[in-house]
């Protein structure tokens, strides 16, 4: 079986250009031969073009001794939640950049939000991907979770799995909704993650087990940063009264990006031995950092990454 990473971004040209030429949020811009990335609600981020060369990504894929890795669109740029007619040229733009790399890339597909349409995730198949990603905020309640059925509905029907990656879902306005917390300039430069990401992944994941499961009972699904540990609070949730559970939902999975071998043994404690996949965020996380990927027990990893993205996880590198 093949080592997978099943959480990757890379930015490709076809992507930085559509950013490029919007005079609206999300967008980028070339600043002292620097590519700046602004966002709503989260500070300027630069860009480094470099090292986000195909040829330089694939060598990292080698060198971590992977087979494969899963390139997703970042959700954090809102770019599912923008108005459908500005969403979908974006989209268009980064499954045309994803899909076109060489090598041991294989693509998450992404879908817009506003009037959620589930010939989107046919075409998002149709074109090669694995499966689709959607923004945790697009998930993070009942309510939201409903808005999204029939994509749901359509990646169960499929057969496809559906990955939950951290960023703004649709506020009741119809809008962006940025999630939890205000960015301020105060703030440092990792508040966004250990806050907003955090509590958005706990919501997808409580909402999901709350509302989804029921509704969806076929569905495989792969909640990135290990659902930032939201089912570590179980016992927490059955003492407020929460639906029960052992955590041993053998249909969702949990990727370990941008935690180590230490938070990856609590959390498989709790949702069983082989829900636990292998992802690294790069290029926002180093993994090696944090001990990873060599940490991990790979015969486990591998079975469960063959479970949760199918006949990918088999597949021979073209």
């Amino acid at each position: 079986m093949n080592k997978i990473d099943v959480h990757q971004h890379l930015w490709t040209e076809p992507l930085l250009q559509a950013l490029a030429d919007r005079a609206e949020l999300p967008f980028v811009r070339r600043e002292h031969g620097l590519m700046v990335l602004y966002l709503a609600g989260e500070r300027p981020y630069v860009i480094d073009t470099s090292s986000e060369t195909p040829a330089r990504r694939a060598a990292l894929v080698e060198r971590d001794g992977l087979d494969r890795a899963v390139i997703c669109l970042s959700s954090p740029l809102g770019i599912e939640a923008l108005p459908r007619e500005q969403s979908l040229p974006l989209l268009d733009a980064y499954h045309d950049g994803a899909l076109s790399l060489d090598g041991p890339f294989a693509v998450w597909g992404s879908v817009a939000l506003h009037d959620p349409d589930p010939t989107d995730v046919d075409r998002a198949l149709h074109r090669g991907c694995i499966g689709v990603s959607l923004p945790a905020g697009a998930l993070s309640s009942v309510d939201a979770l409903a808005r999204v059925r029939p994509l749901l509905a359509r990646l169960q029907l499929r057969a496809a799995p559906l990955f939950v990656h951290p960023g703004p879902g649709l506020s009741p306005d119809r809008g962006v909704d940025p999630g939890v917390g205000e960015t301020s300039l105060a703030d440092p430069l990792w508040w966004t993650a250990l806050t907003r990401y955090v509590a958005g992944m706990h919501a997808a994941w409580l909402a999901f087990h709350a509302a989804g499961r029921a509704e969806h009972p076929k569905l495989r699904v792969v909640f990135s940063m290990l659902a930032g540990l939201a089912p570590l609070h179980a016992e927490r949730l059955s003492s407020r009264g929460g639906p029960g559970s052992d955590g041993g939902d053998p249909l969702i999975f949990y990727d370990t990006s941008s935690y180590g071998p230490g938070a990856a043994r609590m959390l498989e404690a709790v949702v069983g031995r082989g829900q636990l996949l292998y992802g690294s965020d790069r290029p926002v996380v180093e993994p090696g950092e944090l001990g990873m990927p060599s940490a991990l027990d790979w015969d486990r990893v591998c079975d469960g990454t063959q479970r949760a993205l199918g006949p990918i996880a088999t597949l021979a590198v073209a």
